[in-house]
């Protein structure tokens, strides 16, 4: 196929007014199948290039190759002048009608976690118990240190605690590995007697059916002078009655080690086998809910109290386990994954919260 300058120049003109004529996107795209499609008229001019003598596709190539790209920039611009025209149209053409009325039913729910949050701040009231809350980016020192933690103790490990990344010469903080630096900031800031519970999100490198890397937890904390571990424990029996709605709650203290509290004990509490699920309350067998001892005089001191004159004891244990073992959830990871389905079957309807002040199992 043989051209020459005229021809193309005259190509070049009729392709220019054929894309700045289309009204629409479908218009322009036919256009544009039309010329550089498969077999376009501008492509079958690319493809004739094969055809021609060497001294020809030398003069013709480079006109031909321009119109290509002039039709294809004038094809990309007339586009973006029609999309912004589509755009300005529909923005002053579609409205949202605000006095359309909502769908019925009701659209949300109270988490699990948050309702046994609620729960725990009911009962503990009753109790004499304020809420105290701290950081959850939290210093070595109030995490570990102050907790009788030294530098070599285990749980500073880096697969347990997840550290932050330093300024050269600081020292690098951590996401809170318990609520117990709670305990800590409030004994510092707070003069006895103190009775308070610190619940909250907390932070350990762990996750499987039981565990997750992020997760809630509940602490007490009693600070007051001739306080021993009757006080715990029946502080225990009545927040565990009261939370689980039942009389014939068992409690265990088993002896354990903990660095911050001296004598420390696990709490066992007893459950009963019903149709093949485990339900608190009566003594068939016993499983772990929590820690908790009397705080050792060491963490009493580095607060600034005097141990002779000031005892206290503190305990604590997770909220979505009490959710779980509540509620009868049986996947701790099903907690944060965010599944309507779930979320619409366990959570709690939101203008209806049980609490223990309106009957918490209301």
């Amino acid at each position: 196929m043989a051209t020459n300058t005229d021809t193309i120049d005259s190509l070049s003109g009729d392709w220019l007014a054929r894309v700045e004529a289309a009204t629409d996107l479908p218009s322009l795209e036919a256009e544009r199948v039309a010329a550089l499609g498969k077999q376009g008229a501008i492509t079958q001019l690319l493809k004739s290039l094969g055809g021609m003598s060497p001294e020809q596709r030398q003069a013709e190539g480079p006109r031909i190759h321009a119109l290509r790209e002039n039709v294809t920039a004038a094809i990309a611009e007339r586009k973006a002048t029609l999309e912004r025209a589509e755009l300005d149209r529909r923005l002053a053409t579609e409205t949202l009608d605000m006095s359309l009325p909502v769908p019925l039913g009701e659209q949300g729910s109270v988490h699990p976690v948050s309702q046994v949050m609620d729960e725990l701040a009911e009962i503990f009231a009753d109790l004499g118990f304020s809420v105290a809350t701290g950081p959850e980016i939290e210093e070595q020192w109030y995490n570990f240190t102050a907790l009788n933690m030294p530098e070599s103790h285990p749980a500073r490990a880096m697969h347990d605690t997840f550290y932050l990344r330093a300024a050269e010469g600081e020292e690098a903080k951590v996401l809170r590995t318990h609520t117990s630096p709670v305990q800590i900031r409030t004994m510092m800031s707070q003069k006895p007697p103190i009775r308070i519970i610190a619940p909250g999100r907390t932070y350990r490198s762990d996750s499987d059916a039981t565990h997750t890397p992020m997760f809630h937890q509940v602490e007490a904390l009693v600070i007051d002078r001739g306080i021993h571990m009757g006080h715990l424990k029946w502080t225990l029996e009545t927040f565990l009655k009261a939370y689980f709605e039942r009389e014939d709650i068992v409690l265990r203290l088993r002896p354990s080690y903990f660095p911050f509290t001296e004598p420390s004990a696990e709490i066992d509490v007893g459950y009963t086998v019903v149709n093949g699920r485990r339900v608190l309350g009566g003594a068939e067998g016993f499983m772990e809910l929590g820690g908790s001892g009397m705080v050792h005089p060491r963490v009493i001191a580095n607060c600034g109290l005097d141990p002779d004159e000031w005892q206290g004891f503190a305990f604590g244990c997770g909220i979505d386990r009490l959710a779980m073992l509540k509620y009868g959830m049986d996947d701790l990871r099903a907690f944060f994954d965010g599944d309507l389905r779930w979320l619409r079957h366990y959570g709690f309807r939101s203008l209806d919260v049980p609490t223990l002040s309106g009957g918490v199992g209301a």
